[in-house]
């Protein structure tokens, strides 16, 4: 398994500008076959915090595309909840109808 260390180097290495996100992904693939999306995607934002390479927007558009898409669970909707103080408001509205 590459350490963030070695997945940022990587992405450092073959970021180009207009690089496609499933293009850049795929070549760090080729150099670290075991490293997960989500890796490479961590790694990319460390690349970014340590400030070493100069093509920032590439791993910027790279990590913020693809940070919220997860290859193993999908993301569900939470349902919000009403106040307890909205509840009985409704109840007693119910109520004297």
């Amino acid at each position: 398994m590459a350490s963030i260390e070695e997945l940022a180097n990587t992405l450092r290495g073959v970021a180009t500008t207009g690089m496609k996100p499933k293009a850049l992904l795929a070549a760090v693939r080729e150099r670290h076959p075991e490293a997960t999306k989500k890796e490479v995607v961590r790694a990319a934002f460390y690349a970014l915090a340590e400030g070493q390479s100069g093509d920032h927007g590439e791993l910027h558009s790279f990590a913020l595309a693809e940070r919220a898409v997860d290859d193993d669970e999908p993301v569900k909707a939470a349902k919000l909840r009403k106040k307890k103080k909205d509840r009985k408001a409704a109840a007693e509205g119910q109520a004297t109808h």
